[in-house]
Formats: C-alpha cells, structure tokens, sequence
C-alpha cells in the first residue's frame, strides 16, 4: 500500500512576530480613507460640520491620540468618541438610508425637550450603529415634509446654504397680495439678519380674509417664510413644506406618518446631489415620491 504523500512546505522560513507584521502591511493593498469629519458624518453621528465642533473640543480619539480637524482614517483605525468606540463605515460597505415623515404642528425637530414636548425623533425607528439625522428644520407651528438620513454627507448637501437647495412652502395668510407686493417679495426684502427674497411665489385659492400661495426659498434660516410675510404686514395663519430639494411630499402620507424611500429612489436622490450610489438593499417604495 503506498504511502501517502506528506504536505510538502516552502524551504522560505515563515516570518514571525514583528517580521510578518512589516510583511503583511508591505504586500497588502492600502487601506482606503477619508477625513475623520466626514467618516463620523457617514456613519450617521450628526452633521459634518456637528463633527467638526466635536473634534475641535477634544471628544474624539484615534488610535488613542486626540484628533484633529482634517486628519484621516482608515478601516484599521480605532475611533472613540466622548471614551465609546464608535464602528466607522467607508464607501465600500455603507448604505444610505433615507425616511421622510410628515410632521404635525405641535412637535418640535430636537432629540430632546427640557419642557417634555413631542419631538419628531420619537416616532422614528431605531437603528444600529447609526443614527437619523434631521435634513432641516421645522418651526414648531410649522408642519410637512421632514427627511432624515443616515448619511452626514447627503445631510451636508442638501442643507448648506451654498448649495442654495429649493424649499417650497404652501402658505395660508389673512388678507391678499398685490401684485406689487408679490414683485416687492421676489426682489427681496431686508430682515434682523440680511436681506431674503422669494424665488417664486404664486396664488394658490383660498376664501374669505384667507388666501393661499406657493412660494419657494433658497435658504433654511429660522422662521423665514414667517418673517417674509411678516415684514409686509401679513400674518402667516399656516405654514406646510411640501418639498425640500427633489424630494415631494407624497398626499397619501398623514400627519405623523413616515416611510423610508427604497434603493431606487436613494440613488436618484444621491445622483441629484453629485454622490455616489453606494450598496444596496430593497426595501419598501414611495408611491408619488419620485425626485424630481
């Protein structure tokens, strides 16, 4: 019976210790990376600019060292944040997430509330290792459309007052503008903080002493649809965003209702905003969400 063969080993000696270390960093391929700001955004810890604040004050961590603002990192570092080890994810393995909601006037858009109120974040799912950030606010009084993602870099495009993203307004005021007055809003006005203007603004109906209008801003500063009508007099009675970017508020979603917008239409969203579409998974549709 013949013998079996032994496994046959390479006359090279193995490397061991600090030896295949050096080694296995010399023939493996380079880890990608990015900015620190960016990858703590992407992993859904709040904006890129929140991160830039957090890094700035000393509460992140890489590698053991205090970061700074611009240093970079790859899938090997280990970052904390605040003393927590916090599981970064990089172009190759991150999904972007996007849900809209339809927030009703009584709620506020902050994660908490000395005084108890409702706060969108409450009616949200809960995620693992991420989390929802708000594209936006919303006044108090104000309801439509909110969008959350998870996704500090979509965030940062669709919110930075340089990319001058469209938000449309359907707006509900006592008494009716003249078309001087209307000429006076799309030309612009000054308010407390520097001039704002109207992009577009059109007579939607209405009854009695109330009339509606559709109007579009270029700018997410506090109350400034308000102040805007407020300025010429007028008192904004209701105020409803209908549209934030390319995303539209879907009719059939009520007040206090949300969704999730599937792959599909997450990667149109990102298209619009110059990003890469990133993996996917299937989830459930938007009927009458599609981005324009």
């Amino acid at each position: 019976m013949a013998r079996p063969t032994p496994i046959r080993r390479s006359p090279t000696a193995v490397p061991k210790g600090r030896a295949a270390a050096r080694l296995a960093q010399a023939v493996a391929p380079e880890a990608a990376s990015e900015r620190l700001q960016k990858a703590l955004a992407s992993a859904g810890l709040g904006s890129r600019r929140e991160m830039e604040e957090w890094i700035a004050q000393g509460r992140v961590q890489v590698n053991g060292e205090t970061a700074t603002i611009g240093s970079k990192v790859g899938p090997r570092d280990v970052v904390k944040v605040s003393g927590r080890r916090v599981y970064l994810r990089f172009e190759d393995t991150r999904r972007t997430r996007i849900l809209i909601y339809h927030k009703s006037e009584g709620e506020i858009v902050s994660r908490d509330d000395p005084k108890g109120r409702a706060t969108v974040f409450d009616a949200l799912p809960k995620l693992r290792g991420a989390k929802w950030i708000s594209i936006g606010r919303l006044d108090y009084n104000t309801d439509g459309l909110m969008i959350f993602t998870t996704s500090g870099e979509l965030a940062n495009q669709l919110m930075h007052p340089r990319f001058e993203v469209e938000r449309e307004y359907a707006v509900r005021i006592l008494g009716e503008l003249s078309d001087e007055q209307i000429r006076q809003l799309l030309d612009g006005v000054e308010l407390d903080d520097g001039p704002a203007q109207l992009q577009s603004c059109f007579r939607a109906g209405g009854e009695g002493v109330n009339r509606w209008y559709r109007v579009v801003i270029k700018e997410g500063r506090k109350r400034e649809v308000r102040r805007i009508f407020e300025h010429l007099g007028f008192t904004v009675s209701r105020l409803t965003r209908i549209r934030f970017g390319p995303i539209v508020l879907p009719p059939q979603l009520k007040r206090g209702q949300k969704t999730e917008l599937d792959d599909d239409l997450v990667a149109r969203v990102l298209e619009w905003a110059g990003m890469p579409a990133g993996p996917r998974r299937r989830t459930r549709g938007v009927p009458g969400s599609k981005p324009r």
